[in-house]
């Protein structure tokens, strides 16, 4: 019997992804050298972290011979739409569970109208039951409703997507001083800092309030490694106000960013409140001089919540 295809294979993505230095006089005045993982660039499809952290997840599914997959979301969730888009690369169904049942019957909107085109069924359900998410219970349940399907976790953090991530930061040893991530789940967090080598710190910039981050970070590493790995810790303070929150000064410094750099538009909801606390730490002092911070650019822009 033959293998079945690895989706490594199966969607050729480009690794290790570049690493592009660029000159900022914010950072540099600062005797701070910046360079910028681009993980955006790994696959046009799957970018950044959501490649390095579905593939995995896409073995085992080949693995055990699912042809669908369920996962869930929200309404713009770029965990959602990479998932949608290997459904379609690889001919496996997708599911998608929505948080927002008032989302139902409205018209969608473009991250999910996106979904759709890919083929995702989108299944919408209230916020008392989207908290279930993670409960065994609520997934047989689904599993009755839309037949037998591998699930992955929102967000596609699980111990598999956790091991994944740590070739993120295999690809930055002996590279720089501190690597920075934009983190929603944590799972891309927990295995960057893993593959770090000693003296090395990972640094994660939360995208939602809440600071359940940390707890979030050791659960994941004590499932994918049995303890924690590496040097990291979390800054809580460049949410914005929330998960998708975008305000005019933030969307001023992703465009200005950009220019300045000859990037194409900052995904807002990750990466450019990423560089934003970037920025403003390197303002504060918090990285020494003569060190060199990396910053992780894991998605490609998106029109953000209203």
């Amino acid at each position: 019997m033959h293998a079945p295809p690895d989706p490594l294979d199966t969607l050729a993505p480009r690794l290790p992804s570049p690493l592009q230095e660029v000159e900022d006089e914010r950072f540099t005045r600062r005797g701070v050298r910046l360079l910028l993982k681009r993980d955006d660039l790994i696959h046009p499809a799957l970018p950044g972290n959501k490649w390095r952290k579905l593939a995995p997840n896409l073995r085992s599914v080949a693995e055990t011979g699912h042809r669908r997959l369920l996962t869930f979301g929200g309404a713009y969730s770029n965990h959602l739409r990479a998932t949608a888009a290997a459904g379609r690369l690889l001919g496996l169904r997708t599911v998608g569970v929505v948080r927002g049942e008032e989302l139902a019957g409205r018209p969608l909107n473009p991250s999910l109208a996106r979904c759709a085109e890919d083929g995702m069924l989108l299944h919408f359900v209230t916020r008392a039951d989207y908290r279930r998410r993670a409960d065994p219970a609520f997934h047989e349940e689904l599993r009755a409703r839309f037949g037998e399907c591998a699930v992955v976790p929102e967000g596609g953090s699980n111990a598999a997507a956790v091991r994944g991530c740590a070739l993120l930061g295999e690809e930055l040893r002996g590279r720089t001083d501190v690597a920075a991530v934009a983190c929603g789940t944590g799972g891309t967090l927990a295995g960057l800092a893993a593959g770090l080598s000693a003296g090395q710190q990972a640094l994660g910039v939360a995208v939602l309030k809440g600071g359940f981050l940390p707890d979030q970070v050791r659960r994941l590493q004590l499932e994918a490694f049995g303890g924690t790995r590496g040097r990291w810790r979390v800054e809580e303070r460049f949410h914005g106000g929330g998960f998708a929150k975008v305000g005019a000064a933030l969307s001023d410094f992703a465009a200005d960013f950009a220019e300045r750099h000859g990037l194409p538009a900052l995904d807002e909801i990750y990466v450019a409140k990423l560089l934003y606390a970037l920025t403003r730490l390197t303002a504060e002092g918090a990285f020494r001089r003569g060190s060199t911070v990396t910053a992780v650019v894991t998605g490609q822009s998106w029109p953000p919540a209203p």
